[in-house]
């Protein structure tokens, strides 16, 4: 039977330890790219880049999920690491303090530890990086009501204009003109375009993946969600049809380094105006109305009231379908989920949280103040 210190002696022996420098590593690159967005914006530029497409070059080819089967799988290893823990403690009567902190300390940290570092490097860094803005030269600054009410009837004249002739189901709501497969490459094929005017989203991505189990996301309240670990752009394809090429692009720009959802947002939008596919034009035109009429409801209910007699019949259709479709899906679970996903913003350097979906409004006026066609 070892002694207690020839066991911890034992443990702190294990050449694998040196893989709990990926701890430091990880909190060196939080403090650098918090304090210096300057290298967070050089490392999403030319370092990201790398090992993004490195992981993505992994997964692109797969036809389905890798990242949701992860999900899956996860829960399964962690229960067999658990159970193998227990077991080998129980079969080292006389090693159970180095089998127990080994199966139960140390492991965990070493993969803890590796998990963070992919983390950081294939996502953390990226939200310190500099703002779109300043990327594509708009000036973001305070907007009266009247000019946001001005940008509200021009995405929903432009919306009712792009939902004339798309297909529709039996009650009158928009379906997607291709398959969701078909679609995918189009929105993949949308960013190719969109690189050209903006180098900082490069090229070379592939297609976003649909979750077999989305509507198991919509219980969450998560129409999408990029997997770092897999660098897929994962989508909820159970939604309202008008939903998805915009959550497609929104996705894909997260694979190509902006994590902010505003700027996730907005750049979606603009993927969704470059593509030459009319779904993905309606999609982005609806999709930024709603953030927009959202925020001049907060701003000034009266001037919201007088833009909704400018939405058509056809576009009325497809906003009550979304409503209808989100209202079975009030639970606690997904205010839970929301939670989760506020802190989560905030723990990375989106102050407010949630509600900065909001802000991708600022970035449609500043687009519009520079010429820029909604």
């Amino acid at each position: 039977m070892s002694s207690k210190k020839e066991q911890l002696k034992r443990l702190l022996s294990l050449k694998r330890l040196w893989l709990l420098l990926t701890l430091p590593v990880s909190i060196l690159l939080y403090v650098l790219a918090h304090a210096f967005p300057a290298f967070a914006e050089f490392w999403a530029r030319y370092v990201y880049v790398i090992f993004s497409h490195l992981f993505h070059s992994a997964t692109k080819g797969a036809p389905v999920s890798v990242a949701e089967i992860a999900v899956f799988v996860a829960p399964i290893l962690v229960l067999a690491m658990l159970i193998l823990g227990i077991v080998h403690i129980v079969r080292s009567p006389g090693n159970r303090l180095y089998a127990g902190l080994k199966a139960f300390l140390v492991e965990p940290s070493l993969i803890a530890s590796i998990l963070l570092l992919i983390f950081m490097v294939n996502c953390g860094v990226n939200y310190d990086r500099l703002p779109f803005a300043d990327a594509c030269g708009l000036e973001v600054r305070e907007s009266s009501a009247a000019e946001l009410q001005a940008l509200c009837l021009d995405l929903i004249d432009s919306a009712n204009k792009l939902r004339e002739g798309l297909p529709e189901d039996e009650n009158g709501v928009m379906q997607l003109s291709d398959s969701v497969k078909d679609t995918g490459e189009t929105a993949r094929q949308a960013f190719e375009v969109l690189s050209k005017s903006f180098p900082t989203l490069p090229e070379g991505y592939g297609t976003p993946k649909a979750v077999m189990a989305s509507r198991g996301m919509s219980y969450l309240n998560i129409t999408g969600i990029f997997f770092p670990f897999t660098m897929e752009a994962n989508v909820n394809v159970d939604v309202v049809d008008y939903n998805i090429p915009f959550t497609m692009c929104h996705e894909l720009t997260h694979l190509r380094g902006y994590m902010r959802e505003d700027e996730a947002n907005f750049v979606a939008y603009l993927a969704c105006l470059a593509s030459m596919d009319k779904d993905f034009n309606y999609s982005g035109a609806l999709s930024a109305f709603i953030y927009s009429i959202n925020a001049l409801e907060q701003a000034d209910p009266e001037r919201a009231a007088a833009v909704y007699p400018h939405i058509s019949d056809a576009v009325w259709r497809d906003l009550n379908a979304n409503t209808a479709y989100w209202q079975q899906f009030e639970t606690p679970l997904a205010e839970v989920s929301s939670n989760v996903n506020s802190a989560y913003l905030q723990a990375n350097g989106t102050e407010d949280g949630v509600q900065s979906y909001g802000r991708m409004v600022d970035l449609l006026l500043a687009w519009r103040r520079a010429g820029g066609v909604v």
